[in-house]
């Protein structure tokens, strides 16, 4: 079965069918590149800025994109990269200092009006907030994208060994912070 991408990726190279296919693009992946960034700033407003950012990066590197991978994991890569970018920059105008940015995004998590979920989803989170950045965003892409470690690897350019290590330790730190709080 052919690969319904090729052909999105074919029609953005094309100059005169650009538009069209990077419309397609943003339709077919703008929700689940929205949650992977929302799991990693955790406010809504926030997640669609850094949405918004990746598809204005994905537009204008097209050219660059060298099918090495899947569009999907490079698509996820420009998520997280920009993700992690926005993260920083936060930090750094916040001034928030060096170890304490668990608490920013606890504040960030807790003050935002669209979060749904209950008290055991606000416990797992809360958990997830106080992770080191390496294991939270290997946790969030395991555990609720449920990524292959393969596709993992690819789009954070690291081993599958040291990978299944943090989400290792990610595991043992959220049961434990969960079963602490109860």
């Amino acid at each position: 079965m052919p690969d319904p991408d090729q052909h999105i990726i074919a029609d953005l190279k094309d100059e005169s069918k650009r538009d069209l296919a990077f419309h397609l693009l943003v339709k077919t992946y703008q929700e689940r590149l929205y949650w992977h960034i929302r799991k990693m700033v955790l406010n809504h407003d926030d997640a669609d800025d850094v949405l918004q950012n990746t598809f204005v990066k994905v537009w204008r590197s097209i050219d660059k994109f060298r099918e090495e991978s899947s569009l999907y994991t490079w698509l996820y890569r420009i998520a997280t990269n920009e993700s992690i970018t926005f993260l920083n920059s936060k930090k750094r105008k916040s001034l928030i200092p060096l170890g304490e940015d668990n608490e920013y995004l606890m504040d960030n998590l807790t003050s935002d009006p669209y979060f749904e979920g209950d008290e055991i989803q606000m416990k797992l989170q809360q958990a997830i907030t106080r992770l080191p950045e390496k294991q939270r965003l290997v946790f969030n892409m395991k555990y609720f994208d449920e990524m292959k470690y393969d596709d993992m690897a690819k789009i954070l350019d690291t081993s599958v060994g040291a990978l299944k290590a943090s989400y290792h330790h990610a595991a043992k730190k959220v049961e434990e912070y969960i079963r602490n709080t109860d």
